[in-house]
């Protein structure tokens, strides 16, 4: 891994963590979300500082370049968070639909019983 991508890693992970906690403070992010992306820029700050370690589980995966080790493993973790939110949204919006459902059921008995008192 090459002094400059360590660099930028760094700079990465360490802008990543900051923008994060700027965004818990100014509550616009969920502590619960954050820590997701708190965990994610530690591992690239880890790999960034300690090159054998990607080296090693590199060599391991039988990846030639500590490089390639770490895009894939950027790329698969973002995949994996992505997959997660997408099970998220979608019982979300259940759980919107079922919401509007009871309301629309509720507010047409509502009609109806002032229906019969008149």
């Amino acid at each position: 891994m090459t002094t400059i991508f360590r660099i930028v890693l760094i700079a990465a992970s360490i802008l990543t963590l900051a923008g994060i906690v700027r965004k818990v403070r100014n509550a616009k992010v969920e502590i619960e979300t954050s820590l997701f992306w708190i965990g994610f820029s530690a591992l690239l700050l880890i790999l960034s500082i300690f090159p054998k370690i990607a080296e090693i589980i590199a060599d391991l995966l039988g990846i030639y370049s500590t490089v390639n080790f770490i895009f894939l493993f950027v790329i698969f973790v973002l995949l994996v968070h992505q997959f997660t939110n997408s099970i998220k949204i979608s019982q979300l919006e259940n759980k919107i639909k079922e919401l509007t459902q009871e309301i629309g059921v509720r507010e047409l008995r509502k009609k109806d019983l002032e229906n019969e008192e008149d």
